[in-house]
């Protein structure tokens, strides 16, 4: 009799989890469909282009089943291609377009960073003022990069000052910094997530696990937590925190 309920039981997880992929899935097929329609009202280009990639594929794949006498093989090929390659095009134009609405914006940086895919371990606003001005920390396997996002004279001497703070904590770590922004010596917004997936690997996980135990340490130990918004302008480390860096 339990191995019957038990089985009845098991029977209506399965229905119910595969109830719930079918949403999911339909779930995701209505939000792309929203961002299709939403894209194609601001991008006049995307269904010509669209349209030409799937069509140019397919007739490729005809052209060369036509040489070799197997087309009817390599028409459905070249439609799935062709599809495929459509929907690369689409996705492009779409990150693309959200990327240049976001530029210049404050969290801008924030977001592309909370989106990276990875080991990486992001740490919003470590230091910021109250012209929304932030700087970030990433660790990850290069080691530590802290991302400055904001007025350019403003954001400079916060960087460094966070740069000095967190190097006497990590050793030789390497510590990177970057400016977000699309003046000479910047990595514009979209390009961030592949200049940091570009840099050189210097440590591994466990290094990361250990790099980000001390950072966090030293958030807590070091004095209150940062606050939600934006730090005053001007506004020091506690002595607290300072006799904390240089006891480690």
């Amino acid at each position: 009799m339990a191995t019957g309920k038990g089985g009845a039981a098991s029977k209506e997880a399965k229905a119910a989890a595969k109830a719930a992929r079918r949403q999911a899935s339909k779930e995701r097929r209505r939000q792309l469909w929203q961002a299709f329609l939403m894209q194609r009202k601001d991008d006049k280009l995307l269904l010509p282009l669209m349209l030409g990639a799937f069509v140019l594929v397919a007739v490729l794949f005809f052209v060369i089943g036509l040489i070799f006498g197997v087309q009817w093989f390599l028409l459905p090929v070249g439609l799935l291609l062709g599809a495929l390659a459509a929907f690369v095009i689409f996705g492009r134009r779409v990150q693309t377009s959200v990327y240049r609405k976001a530029e210049g914006q404050a969290g801008a940086a924030a977001w592309t960073l909370d989106n990276l895919r990875g080991k990486w371990r992001v740490t919003n606003a470590v230091a910021a003022t109250t012209h929304l001005d932030a700087v970030h920390r990433v660790i990850g396997l290069p080691g530590i990069v802290l991302v400055g996002e904001g007025s350019a004279h403003r954001i400079k001497p916060l960087l460094a000052q966070e740069k000095k703070r967190t190097a006497r904590l990590v050793g030789d770590t390497p510590i990177y910094d970057v400016i977000v922004g699309n003046d000479e010596g910047q990595i514009p917004l979209k390009q961030l997530q592949r200049y940091l997936t570009k840099l050189p690997r210097n440590i591994d996980t466990k290094r990361m696990d250990s790099l980000e135990s001390r950072l966090t340490a030293l958030s807590v130990r070091g004095g209150p937590a940062l606050p939600k918004g934006p730090m005053p302008g001007g506004a020091k480390a506690r002595g607290g925190m300072q006799r904390t860096v240089r006891r480690r």
